[in-house]
């Protein structure tokens, strides 16, 4: 599972004209599910996607996880972060799982991001295969990449 986080002011999806999803302050997640990715690759993004330290505190000094901000996350599935582009100019989607074993999958990731933040912590997701317009006002700003296979 390949997932590009980015701490946010605000992020919203739009496919056609229709917000689908927004948030304010949090992180956005854009998440590859890969053909390889197990129950294990889904437990360890989902605990690195939550428990990533990258909000300030009082300090100055990044030590807050999202939900001790008080923050929001939006994920959003992005299946071309799955290809492999070593060879040729087109980026070959054969290493992305098939959409709908992939479909499943971040409908489970959706769950466990939920399961794993209080109560009433906003989660939003953008609209699965669709031709989505992500927008974003990035802070920091702070990008992190995360791979569950290259730990």
């Amino acid at each position: 599972m390949r997932t590009v986080v980015q701490r946010v002011r605000a992020a919203a999806v739009v496919v056609d004209t229709e917000t689908v999803a927004a948030i304010g302050p949090g992180l956005l997640a854009l998440v590859g599910i890969c053909r390889e990715d197990n129950e294990d690759d889904l437990a360890w993004t989902v605990r690195k996607l939550t428990g990533l330290r990258i909000f300030a505190d009082g300090g100055g000094h990044l030590a807050r996880d999202v939900a001790e901000a008080g923050g929001a996350v939006l994920l959003v599935s992005q299946v071309t972060l799955c290809a492999a582009v070593a060879r040729g100019r087109r980026p070959d989607l054969g290493p992305a799982a098939p959409p709908a074993e992939a479909r499943a999958w971040f409908a489970r990731l959706e769950a466990a991001v939920r399961a794993a933040l209080p109560p009433g912590t906003l989660v939003a997701t953008g609209r699965f295969g669709a031709h989505m317009q992500v927008q974003l006002v990035n802070d920091g700003p702070v990008t992190i990449w995360l791979d569950s296979r290259r730990r």
